[in-house]
């Protein structure tokens, strides 16, 4: 079997990487064992010259793939080569750019050649490196000093969405409609973004005796300047105005400085980071409704302190954040906000996945006076008084069998 591998980078560089119609053993081809949130059926069959294993003890070579969201709103994908036993002195990192344009096909095309370009050290060192032919194309006599090409949109980016929904039933209607804007600016030092949402919704139940009509709206309008200082700190300001049926908000505006930490350099947030922020700032409510507190407006002004932490490491993710909020006007009106979220190799073949969320509640300064009617309450046409909120999940998966398998096949 002959594989031609094609690698093309900035300078026009490109890569033949193929092997020979020799048929290698399970001994001789090296096992890779890939963790990553993309397409592993077509990883498998593309690149069906090695060994796939299910087991990261078992690989010679264990590739963990980390993305997040870049400036141009596209995809930046950390490729993480280590080497397991005879390769274990080999290590290689290697970086993947996507932009937002791209289709699936053409994000995981590219994906594959740069796992093929990070794969190239160990194979060189394998028993297959024999069968190994690099190709570099000949340079043209007319070829120029390549040129930086300038972006005419300066780092901004737009984008423009609308959602609609429909749904019906015998006695039951419901329909949704959803419409936005977004905008962003990111470079090394200035991130700004700005963001317009309008969203309707409405409930309509019919009986034999009655009627039931639930609307809801949330409109909001918001935007934020952070500026980068240093490798560890940054600072910012954030705005907004919004409106909410639900939160009994005719309309609110708000204007918060913050400022942030992050314990390990943000080139590393790929892998881990544990970041702490503080806000401080005004916030104007004009309500729908008198509140419980006998308020039709009110100026409040708020703090609050973040604390988040995100690990991905090759024995698993680990994402954890604590917020606590509070009015300073009042101290005891406030809320604390905890979010977790693992998924822990615990040995081979077994993983846990728990999550939790918790929300204690001492801050609803926007209740309407009155009781709540059990139409509002079961079709959640307003926010209700709690002192919580709370949710709990956890998995176990338990993978066993053959460690080798390289077939794909999507049949029924």
């Amino acid at each position: 079997m002959k594989h031609l591998y094609y690698f093309k980078n900035l300078f026009s560089l490109i890569v033949f990487l193929f092997l020979s119609t020799v048929v290698f053993s399970q001994a001789d081809r090296i096992r890779v064992f890939t963790d990553c949130n993309c397409d592993r059926n077509y990883i498998r069959q593309e690149l069906s010259s090695i060994d796939h294993v299910r087991d990261q003890a078992l690989a010679d070579v264990q590739l963990f793939i980390n993305n997040i969201t870049n400036g141009s709103g596209g995809q930046t994908y950390q490729l993480n080569f280590r080497g397991n036993h005879k390769f274990a002195n080999i290590k290689k990192e290697i970086e993947y750019q996507t932009s937002p344009t791209m289709t699936r096909d053409e994000i995981r095309k590219g994906l594959v050649q740069k796992i093929l370009l990070g794969l190239l050290p160990f194979l060189m060192e394998s028993d297959m490196a024999d069968q190994i032919l690099i190709s570099l194309p000949k340079q043209s006599k007319f070829a120029k000093q390549a040129i930086t090409e300038e972006d005419p949109w300066n780092n901004w980016i737009f984008e423009v969405y609308g959602r609609g929904s429909f749904n019906k039933e015998s006695s039951r209607r419901r329909f949704n409609i959803e419409m936005g804007f977004e905008m962003d600016r990111v470079t090394e030092e200035w991130r700004i973004r700005g963001d317009v949402e309008f969203n309707i919704s409405e409930n309509r139940f019919e009986s034999d005796e009655e009627n039931f009509l639930s609307t809801r709206q949330h409109h909001y309008l918001s935007g934020s300047i952070v500026k980068s200082l240093g490798n560890h700190w940054s600072a910012g300001v954030f705005s907004g105005i919004n409106h909410s049926t639900y939160r009994n908000i005719n309309w609110s505006t708000h204007f918060q400085p913050a400022i942030e930490y992050n314990l390990f350099p943000y080139n590393e947030v790929l892998k881990r980071e544990i970041v702490v922020a503080y806000k401080i700032g005004a916030i104007y409510n004009n309500y729908i409704e008198e509140t419980l507190y006998g308020k039709q407006e009110e100026l409040l002004y708020s703090h609050s302190v973040s604390a988040q932490m995100r690990f991905r490491q090759p024995w698993g993710d680990v994402s954890a954040s604590l917020t606590g909020s509070s009015y300073l006007h009042d101290l005891t009106k406030n809320s604390l906000r905890f979010n977790g979220y693992a998924a822990i190799r615990v040995f081979k073949g077994l993983a846990i996945r728990p999550s939790a969320n918790l929300e204690l509640i001492r801050n609803q300064l926007n209740l309407p006076i009155g009781s709540a009617s059990l139409e509002d309450i079961l079709l959640r046409q307003r926010q209700i008084a709690t002192d919580f909120e709370l949710s709990f999940s956890i998995g176990l998966s338990y993978t066993f069998g053959s460690a080798f398998n390289n077939i794909v096949n999507t049949r029924l």
